[in-house]
């Protein structure tokens, strides 16, 4: 089969320039979008056909329909997986019992189902994971480097872990690992695939679990990143949280680096009137450790810093001198802040550039914002950091979460569900 592509500024246009190259011999393969419409910028789109040829693969049906009238191959198969899908929910409630005198549909008990019931469930089990293959089918997705091909009970799990974001070198080591260890028995079905891959997830990411001070010691928590990730609405909803969320209704005291940004500063003073909290500004590295005495009555003393990109090393390099001038007894925890919603390599630069002040834990903001969680994943998995906070809103303090691995893999695999949270 031969492959052409033609372009124009709407799918029409591009599908008439094809007609006139082809005419109606053609099989409409694929229409997308290449170059999205943008001021002073036309969109353009692109259609693939495929001529027949003495060597067309048997995979490829040969046209029926005028080249106009054709759908591209991807929504024809997707037509097929529904009626597939159509038949197998029928089957479903055929096999279910009903009851004639309620006229109502009863689940029998699994004691009394008879032989013949049973067989039939099993192949409606077995149908339904048949039509997951078939819809791995048609994946675009290449499969990993590995040595053996991925068996076709994990296509689906391979599929949903590439798509979430995940590094593609992490993907295929622990899909390696798992095809030698994974019992046979397990690999019956993909929900028993699906169950064990996210066992395996869950023990890979360090979680750093909630503690409180003991008695006659104090918590020291500031929060470092860049800007534009949530610091100060993490640093209002942590002190609301500690304030009057926990069993003991902690004191609670803030300290303000980021004289930079006036409109900061005024947010939290505000924050601070509201929940009746003791607040310091720090100008320079040697106010530091006094800022921290004169709050020496609290149980938790949380520090903002000013936002600075991963790339301006003198701002980064000014909260360390903060750091550096802390001559008091407190023990400080750098949390570095980061947004779920960009890419793994850019939350990797982000680490590695904040990674000189010695952070302890990472906490991760706008999971309500992102549709693929392996980017999380991969760091966590990459940097060994444990996980301690979830932002998954702006709403204070009811959008903040302790961090568990068990909901970072749910949404890796199933998506965000706030009601999980």
């Amino acid at each position: 089969m031969k492959i052409l592509t033609f372009t124009g500024r709407t799918p029409s246009e591009a599908l008439k320039k094809a007609k006139l190259e082809v005419g109606d011999d053609g099989m409409l393969i694929e229409t997308r979008e290449i170059q999205k419409k943008a001021l002073g910028r036309e969109a353009l789109y692109e259609i693939v056909i495929g001529i027949d040829g003495n060597d067309i693969h048997a995979a490829y049906p040969k046209p029926t329909k005028p080249l106009d009238k054709q759908k591209p191959l991807r929504q024809e198969s997707e037509d097929v997986l529904y009626d597939i899908s159509s038949a197998a929910a029928q089957i479903s409630e055929i096999a279910n019992v009903r009851d004639p005198l309620y006229n109502s549909v009863k689940e029998v008990p699994k004691s009394y189902e008879p032989k013949e019931l049973k067989e039939i469930k099993s192949e409606i089990n077995k149908l339904g994971d048949k039509v997951k293959l078939i819809q791995n089918m048609f994946w675009d997705e290449k499969a990993p480097d590995l040595e053996s091909q991925i068996p076709s009970e994990f296509a689906e799990i391979y599929r949903l872990a590439s798509q979430s974001g995940m590094d593609r070198d992490h993907l295929d080591g622990i899909m390696k690992m798992t095809l030698e260890h994974m019992p046979l028995k397990m690999r019956e079905n993909s929900a028993t695939v699906k169950r064990y891959f996210q066992t395996l997830l869950r023990k890979m990411i360090p979680i750093r679990r909630e503690s409180i001070p003991t008695p006659g010691t104090k918590k020291v928590i500031m929060l470092v990143g860049p800007t534009g990730v949530g610091k100060t609405t993490s640093i209002a909803k942590l002190a609301a949280r500690y304030s009057y969320l926990m069993q003991k209704r902690y004191k609670v005291g803030l300290v303000v680096l980021d004289t930079y940004r006036i409109g900061a500063v005024e947010q939290l003073m505000q924050y601070a009137r509201m929940m009746k909290l003791g607040i310091e500004t720090v100008v320079d590295p040697p106010e530091f450790s006094t800022a921290l005495d004169s709050l020496r009555y609290c149980d938790y003393i949380l520090i903002d810093t000013m936002g600075s990109s991963p790339y301006d090393k003198n701002k980064i390099e000014k909260i360390y001198e903060c750091l550096d001038a802390n001559d008091t007894e407190f023990n400080i925890d750098v949390v570095l802040v980061m947004p779920s919603s960009i890419k793994y390599e850019d939350l990797k630069l982000t680490y590695e550039n904040f990674s000189t002040l010695n952070v302890d834990t990472v906490m991760f903001t706008k999971l309500d914002e992102t549709m693929g969680f392996g980017n999380i994943f991969s760091l966590a998995y990459e940097t060994k950091k444990p996980i301690s906070y979830f932002s998954v809103g702006q709403e204070v303090p009811e959008d903040l979460v302790c961090a568990s691995s068990d909901f970072l893999v749910d949404c890796l695999l199933n998506g965000f569900n706030r009601s999980k949270a």
